[in-house]
């Protein structure tokens, strides 16, 4: 966003505004940015928000005194991650075209991350349920042990701990009512690295 910087106190106000949407799902009210900041007159917050609002990272709406809400450039900045679909606790197929983002920067802050969606309970032993999300860090290769995401030579992805043997690999569910897959060729995506709760 070059010639787009906050000045000190636009970067804190856009702070609190990203912060509180995050947290409670809405923004903050003129009056509680300027409680926050000591600004005392409503006209001094107005020209911080119209001021963020003309560098493209938030919008409002003059009829709500909440409606403040992040734009897209604004998730950008603030390193939200891309929603790549649902992937089977068995197997489907990515789908990394979606341009739908989901903000978590906050809570799982990182470089080439995407979110997948769980279906199915073949990971439940490992507290990964039908509905979860999974953070995963974009990597193609790792540990003996570790959860991840797994694309077989047909273009299958499935989410499974990953346990390189001779001649094959074992994906094996954290479910002991299931078997492992044994497949002669896969690649991994990405491990996870986090898990966001469909069912609190």
């Amino acid at each position: 966003m070059e010639g787009q910087q906050l000045t000190e106190r636009q970067q804190q106000v856009y702070d609190l505004i990203r912060r509180l949407i995050v947290k409670r799902g809405y923004g903050p009210t003129v009056r509680e940015i300027g409680e926050e900041f000591g600004i005392k007159s409503p006209n001094g917050v107005m020209c911080h928000l119209k001021a963020i609002e003309r560098k493209g990272l938030i919008r409002r709406s003059p009829n709500k005194s909440r409606a403040i809400e992040l734009t897209h450039e604004a998730d950008r900045s603030a390193g939200a991650i891309q929603f790549a679909g649902i992937v089977a606790a068995g197997p489907t197929t990515l789908a990394f075209e979606q341009n739908d983002r989901l903000n978590l920067s906050e809570i799982f802050a990182g470089e080439d991350r995407f979110i997948l969606q769980v279906s199915g309970d073949s990971m439940i032993e490992a507290h990964i349920a039908d509905g979860d999300y999974v953070v995963v860090q974009r990597t193609d290769s790792a540990s003996p042990g570790s959860i991840v995401v797994a694309q077989t030579p047909e273009g299958e992805a499935t989410l499974k701990y990953w346990y390189p043997e001779d001649g094959r690999i074992r994906l094996q569910p954290a479910n002991a009512d299931m078997d492992p897959i044994y497949v002669r060729e896969a690649n991994v995506m990405g491990v996870a690295v986090g898990v966001i709760r469909s069912q609190m």
